[in-house]
């Protein structure tokens, strides 16, 4: 309390009225998958398709990361997470090899050497190749150093036509800080340069211009991949469980699932093993939801005895979406089919974003849709809507869209996969909004306050449309009184709202009754 101790006037700030809840985001997608390069187990942040490209490399045959982080970006998504996995297996396998100066185990969240390049040229007695994604036309250009530097100092240049790519200021001496191979592994993102094997000096490259041979065959998937490197720890905050300490996240992804399973490092019981860690973890946060893609080259009965025996996942924080759909692949100049989750992350967003989270993410155009891998039937559709498999259609003049918006979920109250998303809004809103709330004093003006300030967002959210009625009173209901909170819960320290929410369902159904009647004017006259 203020002291009063002399006449005067005093002008003080009173808290009055209720504090505004501001809705959380409800569009920002992770990615968990495989990379030409970037950071490994490191949740990095991505706005737009040119920053990924600048951290993780471009498009790379044989993976679908890249495909589903510019699918969600070409369909309207704003922001996401890329986990780059395969940290492991990189290491160990036989692309761009590790020189002896290399430690064993490179620091978590550091850059990391490149997977797997092509085909080697001799560079002196150093070896030169391309990494995956460099794409051709590259040479390599030794040079004399600049005046001063060593006898084993040379500039090497990596070029694209006439175009210089890169430049590196580097030594043929192992123990000089410039190494040639350590340098290059650490800065270049379009070759690596490996030394021979043994102890013995290299010696200094003659000045000349070497072709780097392009990188040839697609990505290997590390054969010694396990579902745990797709899960990860969130102790060690790698794979996607590394994602728990990103409130922000509400739509998770794991494209590269795929890849693993059709180059054999997975069988379908590895890949029902990470979907479901994927269910798990959205389960735990409450705040996020999975896109679940099928396996591949499933028809509509297939699919369906996938979903309801092979996998037979049932939550309310996962959606299931089929078939695969056909985009154009730059790294290949051919169009291929990929998994849908990316676009459909994009989808999602672009809806939230022009019409709300309220709205179920449906009747959409998949943008960069060229065809689908099944172009389904209606009757096919009956037959897989109900079991929660969310179909993509082709419709004549239409485009290829969404045609379905279920959870995979069997209970009725939580089929829509809107409804799950609203109330995944409103929690997470009224969570951070009330968080002024802990350590008041427990009384009735408290109370009063909270029911204010909750009834105050969800008028907002009933004028939006979120919210099904004519009247604030019939969308919604907050209680905080003496009937839920009793003395013995004050005793406790809890304070006890019950917030109940009407939430406006979609159309899924629409039925117009025609009949037959006849026309004109009866003579009789009743």
């Amino acid at each position: 309390m203020p002291s009063y101790l002399s006449p005067g006037v005093y002008v003080e700030e009173v808290e009055a009225g209720s504090r505004p809840i501001e809705g959380v985001g409800t569009a920002v997608a992770a990615f968990v998958g495989l990379a030409a390069e970037g950071p490994y187990n490191t949740a990095t942040l991505v706005t737009n398709w040119t920053q990924f490209t600048g951290t993780f490399g471009g498009f790379v045959e044989g993976a679908y990361l890249a495909h589903a982080v510019y699918g969600y970006f070409l369909n309207g998504g704003g922001t996401c997470y890329v986990v780059r996995i395969g940290e492991d297996a990189a290491e160990s396998g036989d692309g761009a090899a590790a020189p002896a100066a290399k430690p064993a185990a490179k620091p978590r969240g550091k850059a990391a050497a490149p997977l797997a390049a092509g085909p080697r040229a001799a560079l002196g007695g150093f070896q030169v190749a391309a990494q995956q994604g460099a794409g051709e036309g590259l040479t390599v250009e030794v040079a004399d150093a600049a005046e001063g530097a060593g006898e084993d100092a040379f500039t090497l240049v990596v070029r694209r036509g006439d175009q210089v790519e890169e430049t590196f200021e580097v030594s043929a001496k192992r123990s000089q800080r410039t190494y040639v191979a350590a340098v290059v592994r650490e800065k270049s993102r379009l070759i690596v340069v490996e030394e021979p094997g043994g102890s013995a000096a290299v010696a200094r490259p003659g000045n000349q211009t070497v072709a780097v041979p392009p990188p040839s065959g697609p990505l290997p998937v590390p054969a010694t991949i396990t579902p745990a490197q797709y899960v990860g720890d969130s102790a060690d905050r790698t794979g996607f469980a590394g994602l728990e300490a990103v409130d922000e996240v509400t739509m998770l992804a794991v494209p590269d699932l795929m890849s693993a399973y059709e180059q054999g490092a997975l069988d379908a019981e590895g890949v029902k093993a990470v979907q479901l860690a994927m269910i798990a973890h959205c389960e735990l946060m409450g705040n996020r939801v999975a896109l679940i893609d099928p396996l591949p080259d499933l028809n509509p009965q297939e699919v369906k005895d996938w979903r309801q025996n092979g996998a037979g996942y049932d939550s309310k924080y996962a959606a299931l979406y089929y078939p695969w759909i056909k985009v154009a692949d730059p790294s290949t100049g051919r169009n291929r089919f990929v998994p849908p989750s990316g676009a459909l992350a994009g989808v999602w967003a672009r809806n939230d974003d022009s019409r709300g989270v309220h709205k179920a993410p449906a009747n959409e155009v998949i943008r960069g849709a060229v065809e689908l891998a099944v172009n389904l039937t209606k009757g096919e559709n009956d037959l897989l809507n109900p079991t929660g498999v969310n179909c993509i259609r082709a419709f004549p003049g239409r485009g290829i869209r969404v045609w379905g918006a279920r959870t995979l979920s069997s209970d009725p109250a939580w089929h829509y996969l809107n409804v799950r998303r609203l109330f995944n809004y409103l929690e997470e809103s009224i969570l951070l909004g009330t968080q002024w709330v802990v350590f008041e004093p427990n009384d009735d003006a408290l109370w009063a306050r909270i029911r204010r300030t909750i009834s105050a967002f969800l008028v907002n959210e009933w004028r939006k449309g979120a919210l099904f009625g004519l009247t604030p009173d019939e969308a919604f209901y907050v209680k905080c009184d003496r009937e839920t909170n009793p003395a013995e819960g004050i005793d406790a320290g809890q304070v006890v709202c019950e917030v109940g929410i009407a939430p406006v369902k979609p159309a899924e159904f629409v039925i117009f009754r025609l009949a037959q009647f006849s026309g004109g004017t009866s003579l009789v006259n009743e």
